[in-house]
């Protein structure tokens, strides 16, 4: 995985990762554009900042708003700003998290493999490791050392991990303790590959250069190990700088002390605790400290870290007055932009660093993310809260649901509700009969087998029904049942933008430069009249398009979307270099359908149910796909809550005994939440009264421990109303929970 290309060049590569492979003609001819004149940063903002650090601050981001999902009552939205930062926007498009999770696995592999290996074995020590984009290597300490496998001998010393290694699995390498926790990024190497430093290893790395950038230097390490994946067990104490990253961070690695004397009594605390509790000996605690110390203290911190014996005590510090104590350790400079020796491994890197600017941004996001939910409005108030935990419905038996109800002529049969269920989510319905075979959290959501049957895509909304209402100028306004219909057949061939799964385009191919259109398309209908120099950041913000290339899929997508029946193009032409950029009101959107049929059907109670089920219906899985481009992140958070709140709508008026109880259809939306978010705590619970008034003791069992790895995922307990309904439901002994 190498560091991302910031490169101005006209040889850089035009297209965000993911979008699809086009020929190197063509990738040649969509050369970036310099940075938009009103950008808040420059692309300077990532210059220097590799892969691993971007994916850290990224899941950091991601984590927090799970968390923010998990807090908020139902109905209401998570605080999040309406448009993401450039430097937001800049990590999330470099951020490459499988390269530290093969990292990860394949040092965790060594490590298991130890025992097999003989008496004589012992886990070597590691100086570096160096990540490429298709080569992973690691320098042992003992240059002359035989390579450990799944490792075999490289050049220069290193060891190589093959391509056909045989690797454990990441719910079996989880198992094993993270070998090497003090592994993090210092830079990358003229080839563009990450160069890991093990700062376990080393007493002290010394930073010269302006106080600034020293700061830079020190805050990226203190990112990437906060969210690192093997350095749970680090402590790392931030000096100078990093005041707010303990309470910002969903992890609890990083302490901050105001003065460095603070620091030195706690690395003795540290100590003392460690000669008493010998299991903690090996985490290491990493001293960063960006200010510089006075000579007496660099003094002491010498002394002590001499002395700490088995445990791994390391200090990043200014070199001005630490280098005369520490005269054997690597000294680097900070405000260098190009490649410099790095002895200890053996090469040149170029010192990775986060601009200022760019870490107050990505500060004031985190900030955001703890606010407290937005209150409901409008329709989505009188989405239910949830019964009662301590007041169940009575168990029904395990029949088929009850006589058809008033709404049966606008929704599937219950048969056809169980046949769609099964294909969403599989696990959900088979639970009682295997709930072992369950899939576990890293694989969550639509199982392989639903993906490659055709019959999967018909449980979303059929094709004659999609163009329900007018997407464009009212998006976000209530309709009544007869502008809906007015609306219906106005739309009936109208353009549809579909972002509620991958994003798609009807008429667009989803081969060569059809992602790119596709994902134009999405950005011009959610975020219309904005410049050229905008949608150009948007459609890359590491490498903004050119205007030619701009220019180019504009083209292509208005010839996909053609003309409206008066003639007018659906993508209309600008007639001066001042025009922005639009789609015709003419093109329609699912989000828009989904949002009018919601917002006409919960003021109705239970009698909405047909239209929150036909909105649920348009969900083909997660808004935008797996990995969206970053401008679509707070349309996509709103989008899963929407979801999760229509979701539970349903599951609360179909569960209950009465004209509405509809089992089938309860588990049918149950799991098209879930395979939207599978960490909504909320759908769980919903799943657990499913089972509950079922008389399905298996499955209930089966949601039970599905949320508690979700939460073992997280990291995170269970929330006080999870906690109380599994006591309730497992060991209650009311007559109104017997199951």
């Amino acid at each position: 995985m190498p560091r991302p290309s910031i490169s101005t060049s006209p040889s850089a590569s035009a297209e965000p990762s993911g979008s699809g492979a086009s020929s190197p003609a063509a990738a040649a001819s969509e050369a970036p554009a310099s940075a938009p004149a009103g950008s808040p940063l420059s692309l300077r903002t990532v210059l220097g900042t590799g892969a691993l650090l971007a994916a850290a601050v990224t899941g950091a981001l991601a984590l927090r708003r799970t968390l923010q999902r998990h807090r908020r009552r139902p109905s209401e939205k998570i605080a999040i700003a309406p448009e993401t930062s450039t430097a937001e926007a800049q990590l999330a498009a470099a951020a490459e998290p499988s390269g530290a999770t093969r990292l990860d696995v394949a040092l965790r592999t060594l490590a298991h493999q130890l025992p097999v290996e003989g008496d004589a074995a012992e886990l070597p020590q590691l100086r570096a490791a160096r990540l490429g984009a298709r080569a992973l290597e690691v320098l042992p300490e003992d240059l002359a050392r035989e390579p450990q496998a799944p490792f075999v001998s490289g050049q220069g010393g290193w060891w190589v991990l093959p391509a056909d290694a045989v690797l454990l699995d990441e719910e079996g390498a989880r198992e094993v303790p993270a070998p090497y926790p003090g592994l993090v990024t210092i830079g990358s190497t003229e080839a563009g590959d990450l160069l890991l430093l093990n700062l376990a290893q080393v007493p002290a790395v010394l930073l010269d250069g302006n106080p600034v950038h020293i700061t830079e230097v020190c805050t990226s390490l203190a990112l990437e190990l906060g969210m690192s994946l093997w350095a749970s067990d680090v402590e790392v104490v931030t000096i100078g700088f990093g005041e707010d990253l303990p309470q910002l961070l969903p992890t609890a690695r990083i302490a901050h002390m105001r003065r460095a004397t603070h620091a030195l009594r706690d690395l003795s605390e540290r100590l003392l605790e460690a000669h008493q509790m010998p299991e903690t000996q090996h985490q290491p605690y990493l001293l960063l400290c960006a200010s510089a110390l006075h000579a007496d203290l660099a003094w002491e911190f010498a002394d002590v870290i001499d002395k700490a014996g088995t445990v791994p005590v390391t200090l990043v510090a200014p070199e001005s007055t630490a280098a005369a104590h520490f005269p054997e350790a690597e000294v680097l400079n900070a405000s260098l932009g190009e490649p410099q020796q790095l002895d200890y491994a053996g090469t040149e890197i170029t010192v990775q660093r986060l601009e200022h600017a760019a870490y107050l941004q990505i500060t004031t996001a985190l900030k955001v993310s703890g606010r407290p939910a937005h209150p409901a409005e409008g329709p989505w108030q009188e989405v239910p809260d949830g019964p009662d935990s301590r007041r169940q419905p009575q168990r029904l038996a395990p029949e088929e649901p009850t006589a058809p109800t008033s709404d049966t002529a606008t929704r599937p049969s219950p048969a056809e509700a169980a046949d769609r269920s099964a294909e969403v989510f599989p696990a959900l319905l088979a639970a009682s009969a295997d709930p072992a075979g369950l899939r576990l959290l890293p694989t969550a959501g639509v199982p392989a087998e639903a993906e490659e049957d055709p019959g999967t895509e018909t449980t979303t909304a059929p094709t004659p029904a999609a163009p329900e209402t007018d997407g464009g100028e009212n998006s976000g306004e209530e309709g009544t049942a007869q502008e809906v219909e007015e609306s219906e057949a106005h739309d009936l061939h109208a353009p549809e933008i579909r972002i509620l799964g991958p994003v798609e385009v009807a008429g667009v191919d989803s081969t060569g430069h059809g992602p790119r259109i596709v994902r134009l398309a999405a950005l011009l209908y959610f975020r219309p009249g904005r410049s050229a120099d905008v949608l150009c950041a948007h459609m890359d913000p590491v490498s903004p398009w050119s205007a030619s290339t701009l220019n180019a899929r504009l083209q292509g997508l208005r010839r996909s979307l053609g003309s409206d029946p008066a003639g007018n193009p659906d993508v209309p032409r600008r007639s001066s270099g001042d025009d922005l950029y639009r789609l015709s009101p003419s093109v329609c959107g699912d989000w828009t359908r989904f949002l009018q049929l919601a917002e006409r059907a919960l003021p109705l109670g239970p009698a909405g149910l047909p239209d929150l089920e036909r909105a649920l219906a348009l969900v083909r899985g997660r808004p935008f796909g797996g990995r969206p481009l970053p401008w679509a992140e707070p349309y996509q958070q709103e989008m899963i809550t929407r979801i999760i709140d229509v979701t539970h709508t349903v599951a609360t008026y179909r569960t209950p005994a009465g004209p509405h109880h509809d089992l089938s259809a309860a588990r049918q939306a149950v799991a098209t939440g879930l395979d939207v978010d599978d960490a909504a705590e909320l759908l769980y619970r919903d799943w657990m009264r499913i089972e509950a008034v079922a008389g399905n003791r298996q499955g209930l069992h089966t949601a039970v421990t599905r949320v508690q790895q979700v939460n073992r995922a997280l990291d995170c307990s269970l929330e006080l109303a999870t906690e109380q309904l599994v006591n309730d439901l497992l060991n209650g002994s009311s007559a109104a929970v017997r199951i």
